[in-house]
């Protein structure tokens, strides 16, 4: 017969130990955090075997006093928090009192410390949970925690842990978790004997470059966004920089890094425009809001928290995200977390300047901005409905009204006689080119390439675009705009147009005739399957009618109309912007290519399309000399 009895602490440490003590990885961020709580601004790791063999912590934190050495290593005893109260507004990283003791029963411990102002070391042993009394040892100040063989005491959970090579990528995620919270600490890390990591203090965005790589850091969107006490800053990778995994996602609450589905499906909301299926962003995010606020409470690893208010963090969040991400053009030229802008580095070319770009136009051809019938902006009403506010950029330059022409050879202030500085490496060094106000950021138009892509000679080297993927972006966001004012604009049809349809679309048409109107679309039912089309939207009176009113009433019958216009408003406004969009294979003229350029300009989140996929690329004269080998 089974009796009811108290289980011994040991096995109730070990018990709390297959929560706390996952793997290595585990047992290092708890160490880290008591490091942190300590004060601690230098940290010294050293692993060996992926962590299963040793983990040695050495801080410069205040220390432990030696009468609290065995009591830092016993169950539920912490210098964190006393009361409820102060489990309600937790401000530091650890406070449960349990992680040292949990390690301590899976693993042979040692713990070293000066308490500061002591006047020497103490050190105690725990050897498969039982606590030694404390001896004299050799420390200049702070702590030194030292974890041999984990889980030697625990064949069967030791049996689960990887390959030293994949405990040590988890040690090493944890690593990196630590440094991007805190750029101010100096860390250190090293295995097998190994040094892998050497960071000094630095501002956060060195940090991240350091830590996640120059590419990320140069094209990373910096964001600071406050209200009352909230607040979320840090960096929002580009879309160009997504990955198929969720490797390089951060985000840390008030300095805590966590795992929480509010944040996760707000970055997801925000990134949806400019992800292509999917693909997962990079981001490195703090949110910082009153700790009576969050609950950190949650699970014994704790990685997950619970707002109280999770809807207001939820679209505080989505909010300065999708702000950010706005901002970005195509063309635009990005400062990145570093906050420094691209640089140009002098290559190799057979001449030593270039004369001003010029667009390709004929003599006597058409001056960008006009057509031959004489109407300047014809062809924006045509394919694009109004044009934008001009940017900034444009007010004082005359390149939009006339073409300026190619520069003459004998107007080339230096030439090169190749023969006589043949052998002279110095006779093929490109200059970094002078900025030009005059040379939009997309450049001017040169022609299409097999009527898919337009080549476009920017300031420095060559542009090339997707089209229609371009065009779709800036229908897209017009249609948004247009739509937030309540209603379409609509192009009534000079002749309607009529199709057979079955009677679930007749039906629709009848049930919804209103959504479809905000939508911008005049349909009737003439038949028991016959349906009429009398306008569309303006923006979109050049697609194909009747296969764009197919897509929406499949979209407005499939989810519902005030679903449409709610949550999935944005998904019906992409299909339609790709029906409208410019296809491939359309002859354009240089003005219109130029003009789509100029769109694309001044269009929210351009240089992605509606799925995500990039709309234009460009090739830098130092990319093309290197494709040819030129000064090699």
């Amino acid at each position: 017969m089974f009796r009811i009895r108290p289980l011994p602490d040991h096995l109730i440490n070990q018990i709390a130990a297959g929560e706390v003590v996952e793997r290595p990885a585990s047992a290092l961020k708890e160490l880290l955090e008591n490091s942190l709580d300590a004060g601690a601004d230098s940290l010294s790791v050293d692993l060996a075997e992926g962590g299963s063999k040793l983990i040695r912590l050495t801080d410069n934190g205040e220390g432990i006093a030696r009468d609290e050495l065995a009591l830092a290593l016993a169950r539920h005893a912490t210098s964190k928090i006393a009361s409820l109260e102060d489990l309600m507004r937790v401000r530091s990283l650890g406070f449960r009192g349990e992680g040292l003791a949990s390690i301590a029963s899976v693993s042979l411990l040692s713990l070293t410390s000066r308490f500061a102002g002591a006047d020497g070391a103490w050190r105690v042993e725990a050897d498969n949970g039982r606590v030694g009394d404390p001896e004299p040892a050799a420390l200049m100040a702070g702590t030194v925690v030292e974890v041999r063989d984990l889980f030697f005491n625990v064949p069967a959970r030791r049996r689960f842990l990887k390959t030293a090579s994949t405990e040590y990528a988890h040690c090493d995620d944890v690593f990196k978790r630590v440094a991007l919270s805190r750029p101010d600490l100096a860390l250190m890390m090293s295995h097998n004997g190994k040094a892998q990591w050497r960071l000094k203090p630095e501002t956060p965005a060195a940090r991240v470059a350091a830590v996640l790589g120059e590419e990320f850091a140069a094209s990373a969107l910096a964001l600071d966004e406050r209200a009352g006490m909230l607040r979320v800053w840090g960096f929002a990778g580009s879309p160009t920089q997504s990955r198929a995994s969720r490797d390089a996602q951060f985000c840390f609450v008030n300095g805590r890094f966590v795992r929480d589905k509010v944040v996760a499906h707000a970055v997801r909301e925000a990134y949806r425009d400019v992800l292509h299926l999917e693909r997962q962003p990079l981001y490195v995010l703090f949110v910082e809001l009153d700790p009576e606020t969050v609950d950190v409470n949650v699970h014994p690893t704790k990685t997950e928290v619970r707002f109280r208010d999770s809807q207001t963090v939820h679209r505080f969040l989505f909010h300065a995200l999708h702000k950010a991400l706005a901002q970005t053009r195509a063309g635009a030229q990005q400062a990145g977390a570093t906050g420094a802008e691209p640089t140009v580095e002098p290559v190799a070319s057979p001449v030593s300047s270039r004369p001003p770009i010029a667009p390709r136009y004929q003599q006597g051809s058409i001056p960008f901005g006009q057509t031959q019938s004489g109407d300047g902006m014809a062809f924006y009403a045509k394919m694009f409905g109004e044009p934008p506010a001009a940017p900034a950029w444009r007010e004082e330059s005359t390149a939009y009204q006339t073409p300026r022409s190619p520069v003459p050879v004998e107007s080339v202030s230096q030439t090169v006689d190749l023969a006589s500085t043949a052998g002279r490496d110095d006779a093929f060094v490109r200059p970094p080119p002078a900025p030009d106000p005059d040379v939009p950021p997309l450049g001017f138009a040169l022609g299409q390439l097999h009527g898919v892509y337009i080549l476009a000679q920017a300031e420095d080297g060559l542009i090339v675009v997707d089209m229609h993927a371009a065009h779709e972006r800036v229908v897209y966001e017009q249609l948004k705009r247009a739509l937030d004012l309540d209603r379409l604009p609509t192009q009534p049809l000079l002749l309607p147009l009529s199709f057979t349809a079955d009677r679930l679309d007749v039906a629709t048409v009848e049930e919804h005739g209103d959504t479809l109107s905000r939508l911008g679309f005049d349909l009737a039912a003439v038949g028991p399957t016959q349906l009429v089309v009398r306008s569309v939207p303006l923006l979109l009176k050049d697609a194909d009618a009747i296969d764009l009113a197919r897509s929406v009433l499949a979209d407005v019958r499939e989810v519902g109309a005030s679903r449409v216009l709610t949550e999935r408003r944005d998904e019906l406004l992409a299909t339609m912007a790709c029906h409208g969009a410019v296809r491939a294979n359309r002859a354009l003229t240089l003005p219109e290519m130029n003009a789509l350029l100029r769109q694309m300009e001044a269009t929210e989140r351009s240089g992605q399309c509606n799925h995500g996929r990039p709309t234009w690329f460009r090739l830098s004269m130092s990319q093309l000399d290197k494709l040819f080998m030129r000064g090699q």
